[in-house]
Formats: structure tokens, C-alpha cells, sequence
């Protein structure tokens, strides 16, 4: 049973754990490609919250899973991550100059290097996550883990949610849109964390496809909290420029549905997810408490 009395405390122990997990598969920085791999480094170890490897480690763990092979796909999903945020800062996307409290990577390093360490992230992760074929040969869910892994980043994932984002800006969006947006653009990965986390556990299909509805609702809760926090909150607190949305002419849940409307949906997505996770004949009550917490973030 976790003791819950201190939440905080108990993030920080976790992440700091995680990061640790996640330096391991970084690359050295040494070769003719050397400010490449320093972009990559920076890139991963400028910070964040760490909350796709935490709640992949967390569901694992739920059910009953104990074996090092986690990982490398905990390392991956925080590349994938990664390589999303700094295609996302682009001046050909948002064009934004702080992530996590530090200066972007093309910033930093220039847009050139900064698009080709997003694609050597994305590529890195697929090579990390493939390491666990290694560390249990014999174990038929690591290539049931990497079809989600695969899946979730791409066309029918992440990326294809990415490109009608893109597509629409200056232009209005149904709330149709809007959600097929939000359920691939940050949902996917999420799902993915979550399900990847079963998976290798040795949950059951129904058990996975529960996991799965469970991490849907926590994605269309933390993105449109995300666009609350673009609306209500502090750069200084958010470590990344406010307002940023209205900046570049998007549309988002709140101008759509209203900041009321928003902060209700919130609640909705958050309480129809803690329902589902409570149907489960497993207990984590540090996740329950992890996924409460980052879907009513301030930051």
C-alpha cells in the first residue's frame, strides 16, 4: 500500500527514478555527430513531468508486473514525446521559444538541427524499445507492445492527429474535429503508455481495452485542461509562453465550448476515468491519484 500523505514527495521519488531509467539509453556525446547528440541530450534532460513513462510504469506495475524489460518502452515513449515538443515548437508550427522553463531546441541549436534531433528521437525510441527483444527473447508481448508503440506514434496515432491540427489553423474546427484531434494528437500516446504498461504485465484483452478507454478519457481531460492553462495560466508556472493557442490563430476546446463548459468537461473526463479504473480488480491508488492530478494540473 503507497502512502499517499505526502502526493509531492511521492512524484518527485518516481521521476527522479524514471529520468534515471531514461539517461540510461541516451546517447553519448562524441563523434563528427556530436551537436546532433547534444540536441538530443538537451532536448530530454531540459525537464518535464515524465507522466507517459510514469503512467506506463504505474499500470505495469498494477498488474502485477515486475521484470526490467519496461524500460526501454518507458525510455521510448518519453522520445516519442520528446520528438513530438520540438517539431511542435517550430516557427512552422508554433513557433514558440520556451518549453519546460528553457529555451527551445532550435533556439538553441538552430531549426535544422533542431528537426533532424526530432527525427533522431523518433528514430531512437523504435531502437530502444527494441532492446527488450533482447532482455526476454522468449516473451510474445514485447511485439504485441511494439504494435502499439508503432501504432499510436503514426498515421492512425499521434502524427496524423498532428497533421489536422496543423491543417486547420485559421480555420474553424467542429467539435467533431476538435476531438478526433485531441483523442490522436495527445491521446494516442497516452493510451499507448497505458496499454503498453498491461500488455507487458500480461493483462487480458478486455482488461487492455478497459486500460484503453481509461487512458482516452485522460487524454481529452489533459489536453483540454492544457488549453485552460493556456488561457488562465502563468508562463513562469507553466515554464512554456501562455496564450500561445490564440497566437497562432487555433482553435481550442475553450474557444469552442467556453472556459465554464471546459472546466466541466474536465471533471467529466477525469470522473468517467477513475470510474472505469475502479471497475479493475487491481489497486494502485499512487495511479489513481497520478491521473486525478495531472488531468487537474496548474501547471
Amino acid at each position: 500500500m503507497v502512502d499517499l500523505t505526502n502526493f509531492d514527495e511521492q512524484m518527485r521519488k518516481r521521476v527522479t527514478e524514471i529520468k534515471s531509467i531514461i539517461q540510461k539509453y541516451l546517447p553519448e556525446e562524441e563523434g563528427f555527430q556530436r551537436t546532433l547528440l547534444e540536441a538530443v541530450n538537451y532536448s530530454m534532460l531540459v525537464g518535464g513531468k515524465k507522466l507517459r513513462p510514469l503512467l506506463m510504469q504505474q499500470t505495469y506495475v498494477m498488474f502485477g508486473g515486475s521484470s526490467a524489460v519496461i524500460q526501454p518502452f518507458m525510455a521510448a515513449i518519453e522520445m516519442i514525446h520528446t520528438h513530438s515538443l520540438i517539431h511542435d515548437d517550430l516557427p512552422a508550427m508554433d513557433n514558440d521559444e520556451y518549453r519546460r522553463g528553457k529555451k527551445t531546441t532550435h533556439i538553441v541549436f538552430g531549426e535544422a538541427m533542431a528537426i533532424l534531433a526530432g527525427d533522431a528521437l523518433l528514430n531512437l525510441a523504435y531502437e530502444t524499445a527494441a532492446k527488450a527483444f533482447d532482455m526476454e527473447p522468449e516473451n510474445p508481448r514485447i511485439g504485441r507492445a511494439f504494435q502499439i508503440l508503432s501504432g499510436k506514434t503514426g498515421l492512425d496515432g499521434m502524427i496524423g492527429g498532428q497533421s489536422v491540427d496543423v491543417e486547420y489553423v485559421d480555420r474553424s474546427l467542429t467539435q467533431e474535429q476538435l476531438y478526433f484531434i485531441y483523442k490522436l494528437k495527445t491521446g494516442a500516446l497516452i493510451e499507448s503508455s497505458m496499454m503498453i504498461g498491461a500488455v507487458l504485465a500480461g493483462a487480458s484483452e478486455e482488461e487492455t481495452e478497459k486500460i484503453q478507454r481509461i487512458a482516452e478519457h485522460v487524454g481529452m481531460a489533459f489536453q483540454i485542461q492544457d488549453d485552460i492553462l493556456d488561457v488562465t495560466g502563468e508562463q513562469e508556472v507553466l515554464g512554456k509562453p501562455v496564450n500561445s493557442d490564440e497566437k497562432n490563430n487555433k482553435t481550442t476546446y475553450v474557444t469552442v465550448n467556453g472556459l465554464e463548459k471546459a472546466q466541466e468537461d474536465v471533471a467529466r473526463y477525469s470522473k468517467a476515468a477513475i470510474q472505469l479504473l475502479d471497475e479493475l480488480p487491481y489497486e494502485n491508488e499512487f495511479l489513481r491519484e497520478l491521473i486525478l492530478h495531472l488531468v487537474h494540473r496548474r501547471a
